[in-house]
């Protein structure tokens, strides 16, 4: 397994949208939300570039989580609006964006999983990307829809993680600079609260 470093590393937030996230029903929708919130800081605490993505914003879908709006404003002020397509890889404009980044390694979350993020991700690896799913910064519907999404996507080479997870791997080392403020994150946005 490749390990992804911030030097190496985009992240890419699919469809967080505050009407999509509704139809999360296979992990507690307060869980994705946290999560997406702390990928965003870690993207803004180690320099890892962030590309944010919406789909038909006016519609059911409504706007970006506002949370990202307040820690990104310039990413969430630049975001690619889809006017519908599904795979955001075959937009040309989320698909530039990517490569202005100049990082191989992609950390992709998405609302819908079996949705937004199952067919990005497959496109990406399919391109030569190395790609990390973050599952807990994602969700479907179905657990079924989201169980099979997940076999395809590993099938085709897509690697499956948790926010904690891609975190301590982004730090590899908490007494770096940088590594207080990460477990800070970790607690206060992702591990339970420890009574």
């Amino acid at each position: 397994m490749k390990i992804f470093t911030p030097q190496d590393s985009a992240l890419l937030l699919i469809d967080h949208q505050v009407g999509t996230m509704q139809l999360i029903k296979n992990i507690p929708l307060d869980q994705v939300k946290r999560n997406a919130i702390a990928l965003a800081k870690t993207a803004t605490i180690l320099g890892i570039p962030v590309v944010m993505t919406s789909s038909q914003e006016q519609n059911l879908q409504g706007a970006l989580m506002p949370e990202l709006a307040a820690i990104l404003p310039d990413i969430y002020e630049k975001r690619i609006q889809r006017a519908g397509i599904v795979n955001a890889w075959h937009d040309p404009n989320f698909k530039q964006a990517v490569k202005k980044t100049n990082r191989k390694h992609l950390i992709m979350a998405g609302v819908t999983t079996d949705v937004c993020l199952i067919y990005p991700s497959i496109s990406a690896v399919q391109e030569g990307y190395a790609v990390q799913a973050v599952m807990d910064a994602s969700g479907s519907p179905y657990e079924l829809s989201e169980e099979m999404s997940r076999r395809r996507m590993e099938r085709e080479g897509v690697v499956l993680t948790a926010t904690n997870t891609l975190i301590a791997e982004l730090a590899q080392d908490w007494s770096r600079p940088e590594g207080s403020q990460l477990l800070q994150i970790l607690f206060q946005e992702v591990l339970p609260k420890i009574q």
